[in-house]
């Protein structure tokens, strides 16, 4: 009988499960569930990755110094801060392996990021989970639930699923506000998405206990690609790097983020579509009865009656090759998490949805 047994804690873990892609029988789907960008990457950002072809033998840097000094020049950072992973997701798992163990609290709130909840548990630490208000995130409901064994403090500003922000001055009472021990981690996948939003960049600037993470894959269209950068103070960031791989991201990685993160015409379009769009789909959906709150992403969260009018919603969509997000793993059972598309897009899920709710047009 074996007696190989994983660590505590790692059973406890569910699988991810990403966005649905495909559909039996549907040759060609609208793909509306992972908030992917309509356009996909940028031309530069093509070249960049095909000129890595001639490449492939050649291992990548290690520290990534090309890549953190573009990010540096386009949002006025210090290089010597920012620490490139494979995502965002990487980032977050650096910083619970380095800062949480068994005996440690990590808090996340009721409707956040899945992998808050995984990388805690990976670490031996113990997930505390705090209720938000009206699907944002609740700041005396965190200060609340921080005790001494907090060590970190995850909040996704703009919030996936719901698409809600918070504000500056509630982001500063929080992190004025944890524990000495503590870090507060702003994980800002959708930053680019809110018109003059630095992320909380200028925050981590004036504190010791603040870490930004942004991602790759949502503005510049390279989910594909697996690429994400964290900025903090220096000490953080320098243990991070510990445990950093030494080549967790290939030359293709590096170079074809490059390009993108310097192509700001491209992010620009794709940013002013978005927000377009956005603005459209939600009036839309409002139109027909459905709550919307303001997103500040690129989704709009739909909320029906009922969780069963969500889930027939969701059959009725997948009947005519749309495929959206259920959100009930992150406890909105009535809620629909739809990506904004380019024109067409929008348009047709908007047009499903009403023939599901027996609007003509």
């Amino acid at each position: 009988m074996t007696k190989i047994t994983p660590q505590p804690g790692l059973m406890d873990i569910a699988l991810y499960q990403g966005g649905q892609s495909r559909l039996d029988g549907v040759s060609e789907v609208l793909k509306l569930s992972s908030n992917e960008n309509p356009l996909g990457p940028g031309e530069k950002a093509k070249e960049a990755f095909a000129r890595t072809v001639h490449e492939l033998h050649r291992y990548p840097s290690t520290d990534h110094l090309s890549l953190r000094t573009a990010i540096a020049e386009v949002h006025g950072l210090d290089a010597n801060r920012i620490i490139c992973g494979v995502g965002s997701d990487e980032i977050i798992h650096f910083l619970c392996q380095c800062y949480a163990g068994p005996g440690d609290e990590v808090i996340h709130t009721e409707h956040g990021f899945a992998m808050y909840r995984i990388s805690t548990l990976a670490a031996g630490a113990t997930p505390v989970e705090v209720p938000e208000c009206d699907r944002s995130v609740d700041v005396a409901a965190i200060l609340a639930a921080c005790t001494k064994r907090t060590k970190l403090v995850f909040i996704a500003n703009p919030a996936n699923p719901t698409g809600t922000i918070l504000g500056a001055e509630d982001v500063a009472r929080l992190a004025e506000g944890i524990p000495p021990q503590a870090i507060l981690v702003l994980d800002g996948a959708y930053a680019e998405f809110v018109d003059g939003f630095d992320g909380g960049a200028a925050l981590v600037e004036t504190r010791e206990n603040v870490v930004m993470t942004r991602t790759f894959s949502k503005l510049y269209g390279l989910g594909g690609l697996r690429v994400g950068w964290g900025y903090g103070p220096k000490a953080i960031i320098d243990v991070l790097n510990r445990i950093r791989g030494p080549f967790n991201l290939s030359e293709t990685q590096l170079q074809t983020a490059e390009a993108a993160v310097r192509d700001r015409a491209f992010a620009e379009k794709c940013h002013d579509l978005n927000a377009r769009m956005r603005d459209w789909l939600t009036a839309a959906l409002r139109k027909l009865g459905i709550e919307v709150d303001q997103s500040y992403a690129n989704f709009v969260l739909a909320r029906f009656a009922t969780p069963d009018e969500a889930e027939a919603c969701d059959a009725h969509l997948k009947s005519e090759g749309i495929i959206v997000r259920r959100v009930t793993g992150y406890k909105i059972p009535e809620g629909l998490r739809i990506t904004v598309g380019d024109e067409s897009a929008c348009r047709r899920v908007a047009h499903a949805i009403a023939r599901f709710k027996g609007v003509e047009e």
